[in-house]
C-alpha cells in the first residue's frame, strides 16, 4: 500500500518555500521573486513517486503587520495548518530569529501533527548561522526533526522527502500520478504574468499589482490558445512604470510571460493580449484585498 499525506509549508517571507515546492514538483507551481510575500494564496503542489503522494500547500510568508493585506496573508498561512497531516517549517538562517520566527514557533508548538524543519539556504549561510537556527528549533520545537538543505541548488531535498514520507500514513492517492498542481488554467496564467511584472519593477510597486485573466480560449483540437489579461495597479503613475518608456517594459513582461505560458500549452499557437489598467484605490477596499488573495 502506498502512502499519502498533506503537508503545509510555513515560514517567514523569502525563506524559500516556493522555491522548494517548485524543486520538489519539478515544475513551476508557485511563483518566486526577491520581493517578500510574493505568494498570496494557499497553493497546492503534488509530488508522487513509488512511495506514494505528498500534497503540499505553499502558504504566504508569515509577516507580522496590522495592515489588512498582511493580516489576510497571516490568516491564510495559519488556517492551512488545520487541514494538514504534517508541517514543513522553512527557516532562512541568514536572518536572525525575531518576533516573526518566535510567533511561528509558538503557533507550531501547539499543533499535534509531526513537524519537519528545513534550515534552508545552506549554500548561502555560514556554519554558525545554521547552528544558531538549529539551536532555536531545538529550544522552541524540541520534537521537530531538523534538516539542512538548499532548495535553490536541489541539495538535501531527497532527505526532506524521506522525512515527510516517514510521517505519512498508508492511503489511496488523491490525485493522478502525473498531476503536479490543482490550479486551474486562469490562475496559473495570472500568476506567471504577475511574477514577470513583479520582477520587472521596483520594490515599491509589486504589492500594488494583481492580474486578471478576462478571457482564455483553448481550442485543443486546432491547437490554438487566445488569452487576454490585465495587470491592475492602484495609481496612474504605477501604470506608467509598468508600461515603461515607449512600452518597453510591458513588451518585456509579455515576452517573458509568453515563453512560460507556452509551456502549459505545448504545440499550440498562443496569442497573448496583455494590458495595464488602473483599478483605483483597492488597498483600502476590503473586497479588493480579498481579491488579491482569492
Amino acid at each position: 500500500m502506498k502512502k499519502c499525506s498533506t503537508v503545509s509549508i510555513i515560514g517567514r517571507p523569502s525563506s524559500g518555500k516556493s522555491t522548494l515546492l517548485n524543486t520538489i514538483c519539478e515544475n513551476k507551481v508557485s511563483i518566486t521573486s526577491p520581493t517578500p510575500q510574493t505568494t498570496r494564496n494557499a497553493i497546492k503542489g503534488i509530488y508522487t513517486d513509488q512511495r506514494g503522494q505528498l500534497i503540499f500547500t505553499d502558504t504566504p510568508g508569515f509577516h507580522l503587520s496590522e495592515k489588512a493585506f498582511n493580516l489576510r496573508l497571516q490568516e491564510i498561512a495559519v488556517d492551512s495548518l488545520d487541514d494538514a497531516d504534517q508541517i514543513l517549517y522553512m527557516i532562512d538562517p541568514t536572518r536572525e530569529s525575531g518576533d516573526e520566527e518566535n510567533r511561528i514557533a509558538f503557533i507550531l508548538s501547539n499543533v499535534k501533527c509531526p513537524i519537519t524543519v528545513c534550515i534552508n539556504k545552506a549554500d548561502a549561510a555560514t556554519a554558525s548561522q545554521k547552528e544558531a537556527a538549529a539551536s532555536f528549533v531545538r529550544e522552541k520545537l524540541p520534537n521537530a526533526e531538523i534538516l539542512i538543505a538548499s532548495a535553490l541548488n536541489d541539495e538535501g531535498v531527497d532527505e526532506i522527502l524521506i522525512a515527510l514520507f516517514s510521517h505519512a500514513s498508508e492511503g489511496e492517492l488523491l490525485y493522478a500520478e502525473d498531476q503536479f498542481t490543482d490550479q486551474d488554467l486562469h490562475f496559473r496564467v495570472s500568476e506567471i504574468i504577475r511574477e514577470k511584472a513583479m520582477n520587472s519593477t521596483t520594490e515599491e510597486l509589486p504589492h500594488a499589482i494583481y492580474v486578471e485573466v478576462s478571457d482564455l480560449e483553448y481550442d485543443k483540437e486546432n491547437q490554438k490558445v487566445w488569452i487576454r489579461a490585465f495587470i491592475n495597479v492602484e495609481h496612474e503613475s504605477q501604470k506608467g512604470i509598468l508600461i515603461g518608456k515607449g512600452g518597453a517594459n510591458i513588451k518585456s513582461i509579455r515576452v517573458q510571460a509568453f515563453k512560460e505560458i507556452k509551456r502549459i500549452f505545448p504545440g499550440s499557437r498562443l496569442e497573448l493580449d496583455l494590458r495595464v489598467k488602473t483599478a483605483g484605490s483597492w488597498r483600502q477596499d476590503s473586497r479588493l484585498v480579498k481579491k488579491l488573495t482569492d
